[in-house]
């Protein structure tokens, strides 16, 4: 987003003139499966993903993760959200997990991502609805995802579509490692 950082002149009403509304985020965006000619785009999103988290990827593991999400019997899926050229600003990458405890199987999104320039546009909001959507679809009872804890305008976003649960995370690595 940008902002208007000229200063008011004397002349300058001050009340701000109406404006047409924008339109809708369904109207300025779209949510797609890739495809194989998204990978160049889809790079560059997890490029930038990746480096929010400050973890690098070099190449072959990008190609590899892309090669899960154009797999179709990979577990792991992909969706795009699509501005109105079509070229890709967010993705979401997503699977299925069991829950024992629940008896029941629900969704992971285990990663969320929407380029800077399309921030506060809605798109995220497209993927999130999608998402929600292939869970009823598929007949997950939820779809839970994590995120940093200073990941601070993400989750007031997530604060809004989802609850916050109790939840610690932990990571073990393999024996040997």
């Amino acid at each position: 987003m940008t902002q208007d950082t000229a200063a008011p002149t004397a002349a300058a009403p001050t009340a701000a003139a109406p404006t047409a509304a924008a339109p809708p985020a369904a109207a300025r965006f779209r949510v797609e499966v890739p495809t194989g000619a998204d990978f160049p785009a889809w790079r560059e999103l997890f490029r930038g993903y990746c480096a929010f988290y400050r973890v690098p990827i070099p190449d072959e593991k990008a190609e590899l993760v892309w090669s899960w999400l154009t797999d179709p019997a990979h577990e792991l899926d992909a969706l795009l959200v699509r501005d109105a050229d079509g070229t890709p600003v967010g993705f979401a990458h997503y699977r299925p997990f069991v829950r024992p405890l629940h008896g029941a199987v629900a969704g992971f999104l285990d990663d969320l991502y929407v380029a800077p320039a399309a921030r506060g546009t809605g798109a995220v909001d497209l993927l999130l609805t999608r998402l929600r959507a292939i869970a009823a679809e598929r007949g997950w009872n939820a779809v839970r995802w994590i995120t940093s804890e200073t990941n601070y305008r993400a989750r007031g976003k997530y604060d809004q579509v989802a609850t916050r649960t109790g939840f610690v995370t932990y990571d073990m690595p393999p024996a040997g490692a």
